[in-house]
């Protein structure tokens, strides 16, 4: 299930100021307007298989009329704005937006808002393959040691052939850790159909003043195919790595009708 929350400012020729990494301010957000039990659980406990631990939420870039100030790292926004909101974690969708239904005037980086409206999507019927569109970033990476023993950290591109392996390896992580059983199939995945170089981002996701983590990731249109109960998943949790900072969520753009060469 997915959310659209749409904001405006009280005084709509005012622009709507943020940090041009904003990713971890909306996380914040989300964050704060959930109860602390439900904040607590998903933000130190989650769902865990292995060494890994999920947290089942993502959330998409905020749309909306904007310009760029580079300068002072701010973009500002035209009201009224929106973002999307996707969980499997259906209570957790409703209660976030029944916090916002009854408190509709919010803060957000400093920004006196008014939530405007909130419309209430229900996953669609998935059957593969299907053409998806990024709503937000889409991020794999692997983590290693050097030869100093330092970690670094590799983003790969939708063009190298570990990057469906570990985009597939990662929501059949998923599915395991929330439905505590495998997948029927394992079957997944996922090709670069309309991806080019500037659908690469970088995204400075900054919980520490003056320590970003520097992140990478890809928008653009790609297919899926394979198993539908893993794309379905995906659609509410998002693709990939680092869902719950802002990354990895799509939209359906079609069911592709194409056959398989």
């Amino acid at each position: 299930m997915r959310l659209t929350i749409t904001f405006q400012s009280p005084d709509l020729s005012s622009c709507i100021k943020l940090p041009l990494h904003y990713n971890y301010a909306l996380q914040g957000f989300i964050y704060n307007h959930i109860s602390s039990h439900l904040a607590e659980f998903l933000h130190n406990r989650g769902y865990s298989f292995e060494r890994r631990v999920f947290k089942l939420f993502t959330f998409s870039r905020i749309f909306g009329r904007y310009r760029l100030d580079k300068e002072k790292r701010l973009i500002s926004f035209s009201s009224p704005v929106k973002f999307q909101l996707s969980s499997p974690l259906d209570d957790f969708i409703q209660e976030f937006a029944e916090t916002l239904a009854r408190s509709p005037d919010v803060s957000l980086e400093g920004n006196s808002l008014v939530v405007s409206s909130i419309e209430v999507h229900f996953s669609p019927h998935i059957r593969s393959p299907v053409i998806i569109k990024m709503l937000s970033p889409l991020t794999c990476y692997s983590t290693f040691l050097t030869g100093e023993g330092k970690k670094k950290t590799y983003f790969f591109s939708p063009f190298e052939k570990e990057f469906s392996r570990i985009v597939k390896e990662n929501i059949v992580k998923k599915y395991v850790a929330f439905h505590q059983k495998k997948p029927s199939s394992e079957d997944f995945d996922i090709l670069p159909f309309k991806v080019d170089k500037k659908s690469e981002k970088i995204v400075k996701y900054t919980p520490k003043e003056n320590s970003p983590t520097v992140i990478k990731g890809w928008m653009g249109i790609y297919k899926l195919k394979g198993s539908p109960e893993l794309i379905h998943l995906a659609y509410d949790a998002g693709l990939g790595a680092k869902n719950p900072q802002g990354f990895g969520m799509f939209e359906i753009v079609k069911i592709a009708d194409f056959k398989e060469k």
